[in-house]
């Protein structure tokens, strides 16, 4: 639907989008969708570095910064303007503009996806991981007013890790990170919590010797300024340990989900994270902790549940007793500083991941997902029809050197023969007694030769199923 009709169907909760994309200047690309090769284009813009001066330029400065892969990415704002002192003296000055100068990071992240084909949004969450950024993996105000499940999105994203059970220590893990079956911790809040719990998270998530800001939090560029369309969005990371015990956190790999925006609103999004984790950590508002919230709402699979609090007192202890709950599932903050209580949050996690062998990977979660109604990216026509194609040709490999002598026979034993000739034309190592022009010309006689050997070979039927296949996408995009 376009955007105007679509706001309209589904009421005022959509609005902020509709401003959001409007003041970002992206509302044309949200029908007409912002592609991989438009982002690549190279212009003036793209390689100088210009200052800022409207809303609608912080997208492609995201995007620019992300595709060269730079950590600044999200720290994207408007160039401050002549009157920001002065206005820091009107106590009513949220009040008197409709168009603020500045925008979440999230929210720039959330109406950038919205507005991206399937093969943007692939290759941005590539790189954001090769940044060490989270990655969206639940993403809210999709089309139809829907959830979605960021899998295919995901897909091409490799790691390489060492954990600590490996016995050569030499060795390593290599594989699709959403084919790994990890342990899920998911970290979410109920009602208004004084600790920031993505900091903590960041917190928790790196060493001593080096502070990663994974995911965005208040005290980030921007990250002061409220979230417009971002709440409901859940992201992930993962902890990935290169076998220094001296430096890793945790001694194997833990992926962690982050829900931002409070559990009440958001609950189809808590089931969701219920059901697939290991464990559960809600950071809560004392007076809010006798919700039904509380109770995991999946039977099927029942996590660890920590509550995480600042202090305790007796309305806490009264609700500990009503829910039956343990003095163990309770992580307070009271008078520790950041340190502790962090070391506090990893002694828990890393205890409830030993007492509990539960594991996902990102295309289980897939599952989960649309037994709740969740949309998932990869069911899609044209996700479908690519995977199809992409299955039709890989089942054919069994024996990879066989494989490629009889599907590839254009790249084989000829390729070779012809590299060899050609860099023998350059150095004339072999030239011996023969003239060099004698010698030259045998070498063009053989590289004909060859070239007519080529000439000979039919096309493969993998090639041609390939040929098939691009031909086809590229009529679709």
């Amino acid at each position: 639907w376009p955007v105007h009709v679509w706001c309209a169907h589904f009421g005022e909760g959509t609005n902020d989008i509709k401003k959001i994309l409007e003041n970002l200047g992206l509302m044309e690309y949200y029908d007409k969708k912002l592609t991989l090769h438009t982002v690549l284009q190279i212009d003036k813009n793209s390689v100088t570095d210009v200052s800022v001066q409207s809303l609608s330029d912080l997208p492609w400065l995201f995007l620019k910064r992300l595709i060269m892969l730079q950590r600044t990415a999200r720290s994207v704002k408007c160039s401050s303007s002549d009157g920001t002192e002065d206005s820091e003296w009107d106590d009513d000055q949220e009040n008197k503009s409709d168009c603020p100068q500045s925008v979440n990071p999230l929210d720039i992240l959330i109406a950038i996806f919205l507005c991206s084909d399937s093969f943007l949004q692939q290759e941005m969450i590539i790189k954001m991981s090769m940044c060490q950024f989270a990655v969206p993996l639940l993403l809210p105000y999709s089309d139809n007013n829907q959830i979605t499940l960021m899998l295919w999105a995901m897909r091409d994203i490799v790691k390489k890790y060492r954990p600590h059970s490996l016995s050569d220590t030499s060795a390593f893990v290599e594989e699709r990170i959403a084919l790994s079956e990890l342990p899920l911790v998911s970290f979410v809040r109920l009602g208004r919590c004084n600790i920031s719990k993505s900091e903590i998270l960041n917190k928790l998530l790196s060493n001593p010797q080096q502070y990663t800001d994974t995911f965005v939090h208040f005290n980030m560029d921007c990250g002061n300024i409220s979230k417009k369309i971002s709440n409901g969005l859940v992201e992930m990371a993962w902890y990935l340990p290169c076998g220094n015990k001296n430096i890793d956190v945790f001694p194997e790999p833990v992926a962690i989900a982050n829900l931002r925006g409070d559990i009440q609103n958001f609950e189809t999004q808590y089931t969701f994270l219920c059901e697939a984790s290991t464990a559960v950590f809600v950071f809560f508002e004392s007076q809010l902790l006798d919700s039904q919230l509380i109770s995991v709402p999946s039977q099927k699979s029942m996590p660890q549940l920590f509550l995480v609090g600042n202090s305790n007192n007796e309305n806490i202890k009264a609700t500990v007793h009503k829910l039956n709950l343990k003095k163990s599932n309770f992580i307070f903050k009271d008078r520790q500083n950041d340190a502790d209580f962090v070391e506090k949050i990893q002694s828990k996690l890393q205890d409830a991941i030993k007492n509990n062998n539960h594991k996902m990977s990102v295309v289980r979660l897939a599952e989960i997902a649309r037994n709740l109604g969740i949309l998932v990216d990869e069911d899609a026509e044209e996700c479908q029809c690519a995977k199809v194609s992409a299955h039709e040709i890989t089942s054919k490999i069994n024996d990879i050197v066989q494989f490629k002598k009889e599907e590839l026979s254009l790249q084989g034993e000829i390729l070779i023969k012809l590299a060899k000739l050609e860099k023998e034309e350059c150095q004339l190592k072999k030239v011996g007694d023969m003239s060099v022009q004698n010698y030259k010309n045998d070498l063009l006689m053989q590289k004909n030769k060859l070239r007519e050997d080529q000439c000979t070979k039919d096309m493969s039927t993998t090639m041609i199923l390939a040929i098939v296949s691009l031909c086809m996408l590229s009529k679709s995009i």
